[in-house]
């Protein structure tokens, strides 16, 4: 099946990173090579049912062009377009907050792709934290089952340094330093409202300091 975003420039995965990942080994014990957003889905249905948050996976607005029958009993989509250009993966709501995030992963051990970002996506959670939403990525390299949740302004700095001319990646070193990192668990599988809550903390005393 042909996705094509917006401006019709065909749509081409690489090379099915949820499949290869999901046949990488991955945590020591419990559920093994479940992918990034297996996991967070995982984790968002545990925060409903708990009562902690309201938080979902965005679907993503698809028109379908060309559909195929190839049994009487079944349709195949052949050929669809993506209506707009994608925000984030995740929005919802945590203890009055409005939630805004991205998900990405990677198999690079030492450093994280910029261009797995776009500039879309940075507008939104900008306009997202002029709102005084929360806005962040959770970054995951899968070779090794790190997970890092990087506040915005910190990925906001380092696209900007890409835009002036800089490295077009952060490194393992940098995110470290920018980022919580999340332990993967069993329920939740990764719990990064506990990071959320230290965040919020930071954010109401930075906003108390400034009147």
């Amino acid at each position: 099946m042909e996705f094509h975003y917006p401006n019709g420039k065909k749509f081409s995965p690489k090379s099915n990173k949820n499949s290869q990942t999901k046949k990488e080994k991955s945590f020591s014990h419990g559920k093994r090579g479940m992918t990034l957003e297996e996991d967070l889905n995982e984790t968002n249905d545990y925060y409903i049912q708990t009562g902690k948050a309201v938080i979902h996976k965005k679907p993503v607005p698809v028109q379908i062009v060309t559909v195929d029958y190839p049994k009487r009993s079944a349709a195949v989509i052949k050929e669809a377009y993506f209506k707009q250009a994608s925000t984030t993966d995740y929005n919802g709501v945590y203890n009055g907050y409005y939630i805004d995030f991205e998900a990405k992963e990677t198999r690079n051990r030492t450093s994280f792709p910029l261009q797995n970002f776009h500039q879309h996506q940075l507008d939104h959670m900008d306009q997202v934290t002029a709102q005084k939403g929360i806005a962040f990525v959770i970054i995951r390299f899968s070779a090794t089952e790190e997970i890092f949740l990087m506040p915005y302004e910190h990925l906001k700095r380092y696209w900007e340094r890409m835009l002036q001319g800089g490295r077009k990646s952060m490194t393992k070193d940098e995110i470290e330093t920018s980022s919580h990192s999340i332990p993967l668990g069993l329920q939740p599988r990764i719990d990064y409202l506990k990071i959320i809550d230290h965040l919020l903390i930071e954010l109401l005393k930075e906003r108390n300091h400034n009147g």
